[in-house]
């Protein structure tokens, strides 16, 4: 078979013994990093998805720790150094691939400069783009160099990783104006949203930060924008409870207008048309305005001073019975009080004031409508019917 042969256990050679060799020792438990694609809660990793096996993990970190040939020296702040290889480097970053084409050394091996940033946090980056791997103690203490280093490299994926552990814990009050700021200069517009809006919600606690006072010193302008977007968020908040209360109103009127047609057409527990015979073991009303409503028609039935001006609660029962006419379609078959004699007023009213009426009408209309249900011209034709 000339100078390679085969050895089985079926055939032996002769002189050598059929003693099988010793196997390898098994692998080291491999540390446990976060990986790509993964997000850590509180030293607890909830896996989302995994592009490689964990064996191939380890082996990657099992050469970044080793060094084995490595062909590349990274030179970090306080003169620390990282061993690296040219290929894995070149691969997960295009700027350390323009880097290393540039980078002078002896022979083979080449030397490149990573500095602003703790040798630690370098040496977390690295090990990413080796294997995507990362502890989250060390991703809790670095993760805005992280940032830096991520963008600064073009690494996207450790740049989500970065922008997803923030989202999810990491971003609090002490950074979150750093954070704002990276995430203009990183282009990463969701972490600029969430920093934002953290910010304008916690306005009181973050201006008494260190970040908000070195800002500040250095970018006056940001803080005026910063500062004017509060007031603009404090104004829309304003406005929007505003509106929230304007809106309770006239659902309320709507309400007491629906209730006063059920009261005058069907009746109501104990009040109602004088045709009507009541029945103590009526069903529950589905009206709530119809309690307060039967007793202010009770005062306007008794009131002396019936007349609009002499008694306020009776001022309020001409309001609603002036507002009932302008809703109601139909005013010949309406069983409501006063409904026709109204519509009669309407027409000798001033300008001014039928101006008033027209919007509040608009308004109660519009509101309903909004809320999902039909006008009540519509089911006020269908009630006087």
């Amino acid at each position: 078979m000339g100078k390679l042969e085969m050895i089985t256990n079926t055939s032996p050679r002769k002189g050598v013994n059929n003693v099988h060799p010793t196997p390898p020792p098994l692998p080291a438990k491999a540390p446990e990093y976060g990986r790509k694609g993964i997000f850590m809660s509180k030293r607890s990793a909830v896996t989302r998805y995994s592009s490689a096996s964990s064996t191939a993990r380890d082996l990657w970190d099992s050469l970044f720790d080793g060094g084995y040939r490595a062909d590349v020296t990274i030179k970090t702040d306080d003169g620390g150094i990282i061993y690296a290889h040219a290929n894995v480097l070149g691969m997960a970053s295009p700027v350390l691939r323009g880097m290393l084409k540039r980078a002078k050394g002896f022979g083979k091996k080449r030397s490149i400069s990573i500095h602003g940033v703790h040798q630690d946090a370098v040496r977390v980056f690295i090990r990413f783009l080796y294997s995507s791997r990362y502890k989250y103690e060390e991703m809790k203490e670095f993760v805005v160099p992280l940032l830096v280093l991520s963008h600064a490299y073009a690494v996207s994926s450790l740049k989500r990783v970065c922008e997803q552990q923030l989202e999810h814990g990491l971003l609090n009050l002490e950074n979150v104006v750093d954070i704002f700021q990276l995430s203009l200069l990183c282009n990463a517009p969701r972490l600029t949203l969430i920093s934002h809006r953290m910010i304008l919600s916690n306005f009181k606690a973050v201006s008494a930060t260190e970040g908000w006072k070195s800002m500040r010193n250095s970018h006056p302008g940001l803080e005026k924008e910063l500062l004017e977007s509060v007031i603009e968020e404090e104004n829309n908040q304003k406005e929007k409870i505003r509106k929230s209360k304007e809106r309770k109103i006239y659902l309320e009127l709507f309400e007491a207008m629906e209730a006063l047609v059920h009261i005058c057409r069907d009746g109501c527990r104990t009040i109602g048309p004088h045709d009507k015979d009541f029945n103590q073991n009526q069903t529950p009303c589905k009206y709530r305005a119809c309690k307060g409503l039967e007793l202010l028609v009770r005062h306007f039935a008794g009131c002396k001073l019936r007349v609009p001006g002499g008694c306020i609660h009776c001022k309020r029962m001409w309001q609603l019975l002036e507002l009932h006419s302008r809703l109601c379609a139909d005013s010949t078959s309406c069983r409501v009080p006063l409904c026709s004699n109204f519509k009669e007023k309407v027409k000798k009213q001033s300008k001014k004031d039928e101006i008033k009426w027209k919007i509040l009408v608009k308004k109660i209309l519009r509101t309903k409508r909004i809320g999902g249900s039909v006008s009540f011209i519509a089911s006020s034709t269908s009630m006087s019917s």
